[in-house]
């Protein structure tokens, strides 16, 4: 086994990657590191194998994939490798009765010591763990190693699908993407070498159970936590169903001593809010139409959920508070240089081109407040998605004003425009503006054992690949590190960017620079 590398395109052929022939121009070199200004002119349609694209000065190389073994695997639950738990007793890939995936999700690039480690949730497969890949390990064959898989009563974990570093109690945050009373928040504590401190997760009830995706922190120790809950079908779509959050804790070192969670209430232009009843009754309303008009703006307020460190159901409990649904918001991040003021996230939409109500591709939201604690605020959105830009997700701040955005689809979608799914860069300085557009830099593929999958295997693992896990950070552990406190320079060195072609071969990607690259604007 040895590490992949690709420049321009990168496709798989069962489990070897097929290394492309291209070579991306060189890009002019500026005063420093910033984002390439090329762009991938379509996406790849949905037919047999593709190959990842990647824009012009772009060039990536796999740091790990499903197949590798554990260094420490837990083989009497079937937690043996990256992508895989093999209780089943199937083969890793391509066959009738084939191991579960178990989708490694988002990214979490961390710098203990001077070594370099990129952690993971497990969002697939009978039950949840919790990986860390050793990115100055030579030999993939001892890269991977487990942080946990049970919690400190010995019992599975939950699938996860968000992670991340919350520097303030020194711990992986991880959130289970499920209904109440199954879905939450986790914790792994790390010592000071980056390994688990007891390689057990620590549920953290105070947080709420709701099916939560993307968790954040802020400058002020307060944990940010959006929600993916499909809504009820409608007729011509589905009916918005899922908060936006923020957690107040008692002690931001100690999330256990519980605190308040608040859901984001947004405010039509009499002061009356937008509530889920009221959307639920009419999934068709203006104010769902009017949330996704670029160029409005809306008052927010953040309304109180629940105090204290017992369980409940975060959902329902936001609901009765007169919280503001969306339609399936999935992550969030703070712009940098900002202060932790914006909090972008995005939301998926109903993923149907038959979709016929409002919001049916989601967007780009940014709410936008005087500090990371201010009771009010103002929401809008930033680009309103549509048919070929459609079932946003993960996100990530490529530098001050490039965000990077990446689509989850599903195969459904996919097949109706026939196009698999794609990376974006928004530029905010066009935000808000006629005529704003996404830029492609990304173009992923198909790879064999997805194409199998999404015609031949078992129910329990997913078709065609997934964009997740875009992650741009320079591995500061600190709390001067946070994501949205420093402005990123990917390819100075310090900063990286990876991402994870989910489903699956399950291969998780850093990308290069293959030149000095400039911002084209």
């Amino acid at each position: 086994m040895k590490t992949k590398t690709t420049v321009v395109t990168a496709g798989v052929a069962g489990a070897a990657l097929v290394a492309a022939a291209l070579v991306a121009p060189a890009v002019a070199t500026a005063s420093g590191p910033s984002w390439p200004g090329g762009s991938v002119s379509q996406a790849n349609p949905r037919t047999g194998i593709q190959n990842n694209v990647l824009a012009p000065g772009l060039s990536q190389t796999s740091v790990a994939w499903g197949a590798l073994p554990l260094t420490n695997p837990d083989a009497s639950a079937g937690v043996t490798h990256y992508g895989y738990v093999t209780t089943t007793g199937g083969p890793l890939t391509q066959d009738a009765h084939e191991a579960y995936k178990t989708e490694p999700d988002k990214n979490v690039y961390l710098t203990f010591g001077g070594r370099h480690f990129l952690y993971q949730g497990h969002e697939g497969g009978p039950r949840g763990y919790v990986t860390r890949i050793d990115l100055d390990e030579a030999d993939p064959a001892k890269r991977v190693s487990l942080v946990a898989d049970a919690d400190a009563n010995g019992n599975p974990l939950p699938t996860f699908d968000g992670i991340t570093w919350d520097p303030f109690s020194k711990q992986l945050l991880l959130t289970a993407e499920a209904k109440a009373p199954k879905g939450g928040v986790w914790a792994v504590s790390l010592d000071g070498a980056g390994a688990p401190a007891t390689g057990k997760a620590v549920a953290l009830p105070a947080l709420g159970s709701g099916g939560y995706e993307g968790v954040q922190n802020d400058s002020d120790g307060n944990v940010w936590l959006v929600e993916d809950i499909g809504g009820a079908a409608a007729s011509g779509g589905k009916k918005p169903n899922s908060f936006v959050y923020r957690f107040r804790p008692v002690d931001k070192t100690d999330l256990t001593r519980g605190g308040t969670l608040q859901a984001l209430q947004v405010k039509r232009s009499d002061g009356s809010p937008i509530t889920a009843a009221q959307l639920a009754a009419n999934p068709a309303s203006r104010d769902i139409a009017d949330l996704h008009k670029p160029g409005t703006s809306f008052a927010t307020s953040w309304v109180d959920v629940h105090t204290g460190t017992d369980a409940f159901d975060a959902t329902a409990s936001a609901a009765a508070a007169d919280a503001t649904p969306f339609k399936r918001p999935e992550n969030g991040v703070f712009r940098p240089g900002t202060g932790f003021g914006e909090f972008y996230f995005t939301e998926t939409g109903d993923t149907s081109t038959a979709s016929t109500l409002p919001g049916a591709h989601g967007g780009v939201f940014r709410v936008s407040q005087t500090s990371p604690s201010a009771r009010n605020g103002r929401l809008a959105i930033v680009v309103a998605g549509d048919v070929k830009h459609s079932g946003l997700d993960n996100i990530a701040f490529a530098t001050k004003d490039k965000l990077l955005v990446v689509e989850d689809a599903g195969d459904s979608l996919h097949q109706q425009r026939n196009a698999l799914d794609s990376g974006f860069v928004v530029d905010l300085r066009r935000a808000d503006r006629a005529g704003h557009h996404f830029t492609r830099w990304l173009a992923e593929g198909r790879d064999a054992s997805a194409l199998y999958d999404a015609t031949t295997s078992p129910g329990y693992n997913d078709g065609d690949n997934e964009v997740t896990g875009i992650h741009v950070s320079d591995g500061d552990a600190s709390v001067g590190g946070l994501l949205g406190a420093k402005v990123p320079a990917p390819f100075d060195g310090h900063w990286r960017v990876f991402w994870t072609q989910q489903h699956g071969d399950n291969t998780t990607w850093e990308v290069k620079a293959t030149s000095a690259v400039r911002d084209s604007d």
